[in-house]
Parts: C-alpha cells; sequence; structure tokens
C-alpha cells in the first residue's frame, strides 16, 4: 500500500508540474537564426529588364532527415500575396530560387520543377540507404509523417505560364492588379517580400486565405534560409550599383513546434506572425513568433559620394488582404517615431510639418509602405546636421494599430488616443491606438568603395524588445513620456541595498534565483 500511495504521489507530482506551464527552452519571442517553420526575405529587388542587372536570390535549406514543402509566396510592397509557388525538399536538402529567373522566365528552381520523383529530387545516400540516421530500416525516403494522404506535388511545374507572369510582374512594378488599383508601388524594378512556410502538401492557397491555417500549415522547426542581392545600390541616390550584399533571412520559430495540419495547439506567444490573416475562432493558428517594434540601427553617411546606408524596413501591414480597399493604405503606413543620435549622443527629430488626410491635419507624421529600402539622408528620417557622419537612429515602427489585430486590450498605451484605427495620436498620447503594437523588422545595408572594389555589407538592426514587448511609450524627444532604450528599461537590483537616486528607486527586482 506504501508503494502504490508513493507511486501515486509521484504521478500526481508529475501532472501537477506539466500543469504549471514551465516554458519549453525553445518557446520564446526572441527571433535567432535557427531552424523555423517559416522564413521571410523582409525585401527584394529585380531588374527586370536587365538580365546582368539587379537581382535578389535567396536558399532554403531543410535541415531535418524527413522530406519537407516549403511554400513560397510573394508579396507586392503595399502587403498583396500575388504569386505562390511550392518547393519539394528531400532530407538534408537545400534549394537555390533566383527572383529573376522566376519573374522574367517564370522558372522556378529548374525547368524540370521539384517533386517527390527521383528525376526531379533525386535522393542522396542519408535519403535512400541504412545510414547512422537510421541505421535499422535506411533513410525516409520521400515521406513525411505530417504530409496528407495526398500531397500532390507529382506535377509541380518548373515553369510558370508567361500569362500568369506578365500580370505579376505589373503587380510588382506599376501597383497595378486585374481587379484593383494601387496594390503595389510605381518602380522601374519589381519589388515586394517574401514568405516561405512549412506546409502539409503542395497547395496554391495564398496565406491570406484562412483555410491555409486550418488545412495546409505544418509547426515543425527545420528550415533555415539566407539572401544576396546582386547589383544592390543606394536608394534614391544617383551612386552605382555595388557587388552584393547578403543576410539570413528572418527565422519564425512555431511555438509549440510539430503537429498535423490543423492540430490546434494552444501556444503562449500573445499574438503570432500571421496573426492578421488567421480565423477569428483562432488566431493563434499559425503559432509564428510576432517581429518587434522597435530598434536600434547603426548608420554611416559620409557624403553623396562617400559612404552610404540604407535601412531596409519590412512592416506589419493593415486588413487581411482579400479586398481592395484594405491594400493601398499599406504604402502609407504611419511611424511612431524616429530619433537620429550622433556620434556626440546629440538627437535629432523629424522637424515639424503638416500631414492632411481624411481625419485632417496634424503634426508631421512620417510613413513607409509595408517593405522599402531607403537612404539614411532621405526625408524620412531626421536631418543630421553638424560634423558627425555617422552614430544610430531608435526606430519605434508602431503603425498605430489595427482593430483587425488579434489582442483586445490596450497593452501599451497612454489615454487620449484616437479610435481610428492606424492613426496616430498628438505627441504625449499613446504610441499604439490598437490593440497591441505591430510587427517590423530592420536590416542595415552599408555601401563603400575601396579603391576600384565597390563593397556593401547586410545586417539586421538591433532589436530593442522582441514580439512579446508591449507598445513603447513616445520619447521625451518628441514630447512623450517614454524613455528611449531596451524594453523594460529597468536595473534588476543587485544583491543588498536598493539603488536610489534621491528619492527614486533606479532598478526593481532582484538577479538572485530563488532556491529549488
Amino acid at each position: 500500500m506504501k508503494k502504490l500511495l508513493a507511486f501515486a504521489l509521484f504521478t500526481f507530482l508529475i501532472a501537477l508540474s506539466a500543469r504549471a506551464g514551465v516554458r519549453d527552452n525553445d518557446d520564446t519571442c526572441d527571433v535567432i537564426v535557427a531552424p523555423a517553420a517559416t522564413l521571410l526575405l523582409p525585401y527584394f529587388e529585380v531588374d527586370l529588364g536587365n538580365p546582368g542587372g539587379q537581382t535578389t536570390l535567396f536558399t532554403i535549406t531543410n535541415v531535418s532527415r524527413y522530406s519537407q514543402i516549403a511554400h513560397v509566396t510573394l508579396w507586392t510592397d503595399f502587403a498583396l500575396p500575388v504569386l505562390d509557388f511550392n518547393i519539394f525538399l528531400t532530407g538534408y536538402d537545400v534549394q537555390s530560387i533566383n527572383l529573376l529567373d522566376v519573374l522574367n522566365n517564370g522558372t522556378v528552381a529548374s525547368p524540370n520543377g521539384t517533386g517527390p520523383t527521383t528525376t526531379k529530387s533525386p535522393l542522396g545516400t542519408l535519403g535512400s540507404v541504412p545510414s547512422l540516421t537510421a541505421p535499422a530500416n535506411g533513410g525516409p525516403g520521400y515521406t513525411n509523417p505530417n504530409f496528407k494522404a495526398a500531397i500532390n506535388c507529382d506535377s509541380l511545374p518548373g515553369t510558370i505560364p508567361q500569362s500568369l507572369m506578365a500580370a505579376v510582374r505589373t503587380e510588382l512594378t506599376a501597383g497595378r492588379a486585374p481587379a484593383c488599383l494601387g496594390v503595389g508601388g510605381t518602380h522601374a524594378h519589381a519589388i515586394g517580400y517574401v514568405t516561405i512556410d512549412l506546409v502539409g502538401a503542395c497547395t496554391s492557397r495564398l496565406p491570406n486565405d484562412p483555410l491555409y491555417y486550418t488545412t495546409d500549415l505544418l509547426f515543425d522547426n527545420v528550415l533555415i534560409g539566407d539572401y544576396q542581392h546582386l547589383g544592390p545600390h543606394p536608394a534614391d541616390s544617383t551612386s552605382g550599383s555595388f557587388d552584393a550584399g547578403a543576410n539570413p533571412m528572418v527565422h519564425l520559430r512555431a511555438v509549440p513546434e510539430g503537429g498535423a495540419a490543423g492540430s490546434n495547439v494552444p501556444t503562449e506567444l500573445p499574438f503570432t506572425f500571421y496573426d492578421r490573416y488567421t480565423p477569428p475562432i483562432n488566431r493563434a493558428a499559425d503559432r509564428r513568433q510576432p517581429l518587434p517594434a522597435t530598434f536600434a540601427a547603426r548608420y554611416i553617411q559620409g557624403g553623396p559620394s562617400a559612404f552610404a546606408t540604407n535601412f531596409t524596413i519590412w512592416r506589419e501591414g493593415f486588413g487581411n488582404a482579400t479586398t481592395c480597399p484594405s491594400i493601398p493604405v499599406n504604402g502609407t503606413l504611419p511611424i511612431a517615431e524616429i530619433v537620429r543620435f550622433d556620434e556626440k549622443e546629440n538627437p535629432f527629430v523629424t522637424g515639424a510639418g503638416v500631414l492632411c488626410s481624411i481625419v485632417g491635419c496634424g503634426p508631421f507624421v512620417p510613413t513607409l509602405p509595408a517593405t522599402s529600402t531607403s537612404l539614411t539622408y532621405s526625408s524620412i528620417y531626421p536631418t543630421l546636421t553638424g560634423i558627425d557622419v555617422g552614430g544610430w537612429m531608435y526606430l519605434n515602427l508602431n503603425n498605430g494599430g489595427s482593430k483587425s489585430y488579434s489582442v483586445t486590450t490596450d497593452i501599451g498605451g497612454q489615454p487620449g488616443a484616437t479610435n481610428l484605427p492606424g492613426v496616430l495620436a498628438p505627441k504625449g498620447a499613446s504610441t499604439t491606438q490598437g490593440p497591441r503594437p505591430s510587427q517590423n523588422w530592420v536590416t542595415v545595408t552599408m555601401f563603400g568603395n575601396l579603391g576600384t572594389n565597390h563593397l556593401a555589407g547586410e545586417f539586421d538592426a538591433a532589436s530593442l524588445g522582441n514580439g512579446c514587448s508591449p507598445a513603447a511609450y513616445l520619447s521625451t524627444a518628441n514630447g512623450g513620456g517614454g524613455v528611449i532604450g531596451p524594453a523594460g528599461g529597468v536595473f534588476v537590483c543587485p544583491p543588498g541595498p536598493t539603488l536610489t537616486n534621491g528619492t527614486t528607486a533606479l532598478c526593481t527586482g532582484t538577479n538572485v534565483n530563488p532556491k529549488p
């Protein structure tokens, strides 16, 4: 009897521990370069009229021993999905894509396409014969336990018809869709961004279709990816192109990972990457990590003919991208705040101006579309005065919130905010008029000449919070009550006396872990 009681108590304690919601080591809002369920290429640019000119390449790698299907979606710079295709990856497979080939010729990967056949996706030794990874029965071949019974990948085309590609090119360069105008900006090159999702079958559904989340998406963190910009150039400048820039894609992990398509597993995330597209009855259906709103971005701008810096910025838009009126507004998404610091720590804010719209006139509010690249000299950023040629910028890219976002309580605002979605309140009021801060990503590209070498380097800006951080208040530099710095912004008390500045506590909590 004592043994039975002891076993029952042990079992109860294990169950109690499981219910306690102990966070798994991988359950986090911090986005790092690690195997993921979704990859985001924040910006691409392709010179369609010049086969040897500017283009963007990206590469998808499957780091698992099972075959995977990567669903690739191209979006306009106003966040309208316009083209999708599937890449079948065998175990430990890698596939490179040149967007110039896709957009000009309709060629995906190769003229044969990809698929679960030895002709389209030859199997290496780890996939087809006994190996160290599967000594008992050999590799898994083309199987995956999370694939649907019929994955419909056998007939994946290697070439997309030109009748479709012509419409896609128009959408990415002129912003004109067959039934809608203003779905993207007007520019000489094709510009947009790319999402790459793990799915359970080859599908033609786009991510703005609710069925995509209930029937297609998978949740294993097995994909890594990178991209290369060939022949990039400082935006809005007359400088010639540079050799190349490269960077990892944004790796968005599913939290928790695993499960078949449509599996309804609760997540500890407050909202998710695809939040505004998911079904209202299960807004966290995709389980992908959300992205932050505040960043610190380094710049060097030595003059029009010297070193230059681009900020490439991806932003979450408004609406669900299923109706025409919801698309053009994503060309002018408001920015909560930008503060420039020079090398002497002097702050510069955007000069006073007038912004007039359907809601009236007010203080100048900078805007950017859903994806863009812009020179740090441009008018979107505060003017740098003085003799310094470098420094950093504080970017609070919160777009003001939207009623289409999932969380229904304001987690970071101050009183007095307007109720109009996407409209920023006057200085001193809340920086979020919606229920949560919007998602964003920033990469920094620096250009420079060294003799006859035309050099470019690209890296991600530092995020000052993560996707779980509340909206930041406007800083005192722009008339608000917030303080620029990392999310939280309060020192942790060391053991001993509490640090104070007169009567004001300078730290909170403790860095002493409780005894187990």
